[in-house]
């Protein structure tokens, strides 16, 4: 037997219900004074919303939307026809529990997304809103111009045609972009190396022709940039414009970050019509060593997505101060995996003694170098000509520590001291174990004879190409 004063309840709940719907409706159709230029693409499943609120069956879900949102509205009508109220009645046994729990999973899945956000910020930091406002102003686009010209000539010099498309002999061009941090007030901005120089890409163009700086203002006013240095190494530059009163990035202290700290990129993923698009994750790891186009880096793991043209940007602590440097996406597959949120920025307290060099020599200073292009000899291409693996000489730059020592074009480098050399990766790892103005012994293959030569190593004073 039905208890009356339960029924007349949930006809009251029941008509309650179906009165906000239709003034919620209202409101955003039009009967509030709307703004004549509001797009109404939106209208339309507002008012699917309203019928299927007037049709379905009400259940504790609505009720819980009723309670939610209409707690503080007055006036709304008390009365409800004894069918309707029926059909509530039968059917409200059979849909209460799942509705609850719909709205449950509903209601925890916020709450999980704004408690991790709070667990993972640092105490008395900004909000996100916050850190954006804040470090936004200091985020440029970085646009480079590369020329190249493609060869006709192969590493061998055996008339192989090697690179990309077009005609050889004919000077081609290709754009770049990236991010940037403005790290001056007076034009001195931050980057990645790889963003004005290419040395990873099939057509090695080297070092951009042409750089430009684009603001991040309504105007998208932009500077042509003077490249005041690079290290590849580090995958760091530093370009100069001829601006004043820009609004530098705070720098904070990486040496501060905790695994599971929150943090924020801001960049402009492929191209500048995403300019300054924010994306928001944690510290996943510290102190990552990771090998990246063959250069071993130390870098902070994050799974606030990074994407081409991300590079160079801005990832930020709970304070809003920049502590990495955007630099590298891992790929959506590696090997037969299927990876995600696996990006990595270069710790801002490793940064800032290469960026001091760069910006006070333009090269890092200390560095050992030969002074040679080199190319790894792989054993399928020693099979083919009948050469040791090692170490293809096929540039010599003239007046280097090469040079000197009678290292030739088209030598084979196959042992550093003890260490034997089979790819350029390892000539540079066990070269990187000594000192500029240190004396070694390397180990030539030419002409079908294998000798020593010693060569005392320089310092770097610009990338070789």
């Amino acid at each position: 037997m039905l208890d009356n004063n339960n029924f007349n309840q949930d006809q009251q709940e029941y008509q309650d219900t179906q009165n906000y719907h239709q003034n919620y409706v209202d409101f955003y159709q039009g009967n509030q004074n709307p703004d004549p230029n509001r797009n109404h693409k939106g209208n339309g499943f507002l008012k699917v919303i309203a019928a299927l609120a007037a049709v379905a069956v009400v259940s504790v879900s609505s009720v819980e939307i009723y309670k939610m949102f209409g707690q503080n509205q007055s006036g709304w009508t008390s009365s409800a026809d004894s069918e309707s109220a029926s059909i509530t009645k039968d059917v409200s046994s059979l849909t209460d529990s799942s509705s609850s729990s719909d709205l449950s999973s509903s209601n925890a899945a916020v709450n999980s997304t704004a408690n991790w956000i709070n667990m993972a910020a640092p105490e008395n930091s900004l909000s996100i809103p916050d850190i954006v406002e804040k470090a936004l102003p200091s985020v440029v686009g970085i646009s480079a111009t590369f020329e190249y010209t493609p060869s006709a000539q192969s590493y061998w010099g055996f008339g192989f045609y090697n690179y990309g498309s077009g005609n050889p002999g004919q000077t081609q061009q290709m754009t770049g972009t990236g991010t940037g941090i403005v790290m001056t007030e007076d034009g001195y901005i931050i980057t990645n190396a790889h963003c004005i120089y290419d040395n990873d890409s099939d057509y090695k163009c080297g070092k951009a022709k042409s750089v430009s700086v684009v603001m991040g203002d309504e105007a998208e006013t932009e500077y042509d940039a003077q490249i005041i240095g690079y290290d590849l190494e580090t995958d760091l530059a530093v370009l100069k414009i001829d601006a004043t009163g820009l609004t530098p990035a705070e720098f904070g202290n990486s040496d501060d970050l905790r695994v599971g700290e929150l943090v924020v990129a801001i960049g402009n993923p492929l191209g500048f019509e995403l300019f300054g698009t924010t994306t928001v994750g944690i510290v996943s790891a510290l102190n990552r060593e990771v090998t990246i186009n063959e250069k071993d880096m130390t870098l902070i793991q994050t799974d606030a997505a990074i994407n081409s043209g991300n590079s160079g940007g801005p990832l930020l602590n709970g304070y809003g101060q920049v502590i990495g440097i955007n630099s590298a996406k891992m790929s959506s597959t590696y090997g037969s995996a299927s990876v995600e949120g696996l990006g990595f920025a270069i710790p801002i307290s490793d940064a800032k003694e290469i960026i001091e060099d760069l910006i006070n020599n333009g090269y890092v200073t200390g560095r050992p170098q030969f002074g040679i292009t080199g190319v790894t000899v792989t054993e399928a291409d020693a099979e083919h000509f009948s050469m040791p693996q090692g170490v293809y000489v096929y540039g010599v730059t003239e007046g280097s520590a090469a040079a000197e020592a009678g290292i030739r074009q088209g030598d084979v480098i196959t042992a550093l001291e003890d260490t034997t050399i089979t790819t350029m990766d390892e000539l540079n790892e066990a070269k990187n174990q000594y000192n500029a103005g240190d004396t070694i012994t390397l180990t030539i293959y030419r002409a079908g004879e294998t000798f020593d030569v010693q060569i005392t190593l320089q310092e770097v004073h610009q990338q070789e190409n």
